[in-house]
């Protein structure tokens, strides 16, 4: 699944958290991202900064689902997850016995492939701790960092139930 199927199926709650947090912690990179989005429609910033802030966000997230968007979306989520869900990653790092600088960056390569029984511990464990749609949004944006994913990641997200994007 590519960023833009994520927007597609994922519960705008978690957009709208993600932009909220974003406007919050990350003004410039907000602004930005509007501002950008906006010239994708031919929009002037200034005229969509006038819309209220529900309105700007149901903007980017209705562009965000487009293809032609594909890196822009992933660069946000993965802002996002590196920035404003640390403990998560933290969590998801330190279960998975992956190297990283304490707050979820990876240091070094990421591993070929992932233990079948890591990978179902740690996810129960993310799912025990964390808003399952968050914990599955990041599931979707890790597994995009490799070419084809991992195939028993891919599995467990198409399969259970519990990771579902809506």
């Amino acid at each position: 699944m590519k960023a833009h199927q994520i927007y597609q199926e994922v519960d705008p709650a978690v957009i709208q958290d993600m932009f909220q947090w974003m406007r919050v912690e990350e003004r410039n990179l907000y602004k930005t991202t509007l501002s950008s989005l906006g010239q994708a429609r031919n929009l002037r910033l200034v005229f969509l900064q006038k819309k209220s802030v529900a309105d700007q966000i149901a903007f980017m997230h209705k562009i965000l689902k487009l293809k032609t968007q594909d890196l822009v979306g992933e660069h946000l989520l993965q802002v996002w997850f590196m920035k404003g869900q640390q403990d998560l990653l933290r969590t998801f790092c330190d279960r998975m016995e992956i190297e990283h600088d304490g707050n979820g960056q990876v240091i070094g390569d990421l591993p070929e492939t992932l233990d079948d029984t890591k990978l179902a511990e740690t996810i129960n464990r993310l799912l025990e701790m964390f808003d399952s749609k968050v914990v599955t949004v990041y599931l979707y944006v890790f597994n995009l960092q490799t070419p084809d994913g991992w195939d028993n990641l891919s599995k467990i997200l198409a399969e259970d139930d519990r990771l579902k994007l809506a």
